[in-house]
C-alpha cells in the first residue's frame, strides 16, 4: 500500500470517529501519522522529473506568488500590474508554467509569480500541483485570488491544499523549544496550562516517529497541530491575502458580506475596481520599510531608498549599502519616527521606521 492509499485509510478512519475529549489522544496520533506521510511525499527525489518552468530565478526585493483554481485571474492582474504579458484567456488552464513578472511600489521591486491554476488534489500531484504549491513556498506573500461570482468552497479547498505541503497561512510559528538529543529519555515541561496536549501525547508521538530522547519545553497553550508541525518541521509560515475578483457581477451586499472577512480585498480587475487599495494592501502584507540615505552636508536623496524589512536595524542598512561599511562604522545619525529626536546618535542595534533618513559616519 503506497502513502496516498494510507492517508487516505486513515482519513476515512478520522471521519468515522466521533469527535470529543475522549477521542482526542486518538485522532491526535491519527494526524500525526498523516504528517509523517505527507512528509514522505514531499521528499524530493534525485531521480524524479524536474518541473520544467517552474524553476524561477528570484529577483527584486520581494516574491509574491498568485495562487488560485483556473480562470479566476491570476493572469490578468500579473498583466495589469506588471509590464509582462501573461497569456489570458477564458479556457482554463491557460497557464502552464509560472510567469513571472516585475512590479516596482513605493521604490520596492516586487516580483510578482504567476502560477498555473490548481486543482483538488494538488498536494498529490494532480494537475502539476505539486510544483504549483511547493513553489509557492518560496513567495514572501501568498496572494489567493478567488472568484467572487462562485461558491465560497474555493478558500477551505486551496488552504487544503496549501496546509498540506507544510504552508501555514497568516500563523506564527508555535512558541516550542524542541530538541533531539542522543540520550536521557523524553523531557516534557509546560510552563503554561494546557488545554489539549499532554505528556502521554507527546511521548506517544515521538516514539511514533522513533524518536525516544528529546527536549521538549512549551511556553504556550498549543494544539496539537502546532507539536506536530514542529516535531515533523519544514514548515513556512506565511502571510496570505485573499483576493476576490470579479465583484462587478454580483450584488452590493455580497460584496459588503466578503469584505468584510479577514486579510480579504475585493477587486474587479477588468473594472479597475479597487486596485490602488490591493496593491497598498500588498505592500503593507509584505512588511517593507524604505529608508533614504545622505552624505555630510548634503540633503536626503529621496529619489532611491533602501528597501528593508520591518524590524531592520542601523546594522542591516550598512549591509544594504556596501558589506564593507560595517568595518569602519562609527556611528549613524537618524531622522525620522524611530529617532526620539533629529537627528539622534545610534549604533548598529538601532531598529529603523518606514522613511527615516540614515547618516553613516565613518571611523
Amino acid at each position: 500500500m503506497g502513502a496516498l492509499e494510507k492517508i487516505a485509510e486513515i482519513e476515512r478512519e478520522m471521519a468515522r470517529t466521533q469527535k470529543n475529549k475522549a477521542t482526542e489522544y486518538h485522532l491526535g496520533l491519527l494526524k500525526g501519522k498523516i504528517a509523517r506521510l505527507r512528509a514522505e511525499l514531499l521528499e524530493v527525489k534525485s531521480s524524479g522529473p524536474k518541473g520544467e518552468g517552474f524553476d524561477v530565478k528570484r529577483s527584486g526585493d520581494a516574491r509574491v506568488a498568485l495562487i488560485g483554481f483556473p480562470s479566476v485571474g491570476k493572469s490578468t492582474l500579473l498583466s495589469t500590474m506588471t509590464e509582462t504579458e501573461s497569456a489570458v484567456s477564458s479556457v482554463d488552464f491557460t497557464t502552464l508554467a509560472a510567469t513571472p513578472g516585475r512590479w516596482e511600489y513605493n521604490g520596492a521591486i516586487i516580483q510578482l509569480l504567476d502560477l498555473p491554476g490548481i486543482l483538488e488534489g494538488a498536494s498529490q500531484g494532480i494537475g502539476r500541483g505539486k510544483q504549483v504549491v511547493s513553489t509557492a513556498r518560496t513567495a514572501d506573500l501568498i496572494v489567493m485570488m478567488l472568484d467572487a461570482t462562485k461558491s465560497h468552497l474555493q478558500r477551505p479547498l486551496l488552504e487544503k491544499e496549501l496546509e498540506a505541503v507544510g504552508i501555514r497561512l497568516n500563523k506564527r510559528p508555535p512558541n516550542i523549544y524542541f530538541k533531539v538529543k542522543t540520550g536521557g529519555g523524553i523531557s516534557y515541561n509546560a510552563i503554561v496550562k494546557q488545554s489539549v496536549l499532554n505528556e502521554k501525547f507527546v511521548y506517544n508521538l515521538l516514539h511514533q516517529y522513533r524518536i525516544f530522547n528529546a527536549e521538549v519545553l512549551v511556553r504556550e497553550d498549543v494544539t496539537i497541530d502546532d507539536f506536530i508541525d514542529v516535531v515533523v518541521g519544514g514548515r513556512i509560515h506565511l502571510p496570505c491575502l485573499y483576493v476576490y475578483n470579479k465583484i462587478d457581477a454580483i450584488t452590493i451586499e455580497e460584496i459588503d458580506k466578503i469584505a468584510r472577512e479577514d486579510h480579504t480585498i475585493v477587486v474587479s480587475i477588468e473594472k479597475d475596481l479597487n486596485m490602488d487599495t490591493l496593491k497598498h494592501t500588498i505592500w503593507e502584507y509584505l512588511s517593507l520599510l524604505r529608508v533614504y540615505t545622505k552624505r555630510h552636508g548634503e540633503y536626503p536623496d529621496f529619489s532611491e531608498g533602501l528597501i528593508l524589512r520591518t524590524g531592520a536595524t542601523v546594522e542591516d542598512a550598512c549591509r544594504a549599502i556596501h558589506k564593507t561599511l560595517l568595518d569602519s562604522f562609527k556611528y549613524a545619525l537618524v531622522w525620522g519616527k524611530s529617532a526620539k529626536h533629529n537627528p539622534q546618535r545610534a549604533g548598529l542595534t538601532h531598529p529603523l521606521s518606514n522613511d527615516d533618513v540614515i547618516e553613516i559616519v565613518r571611523k
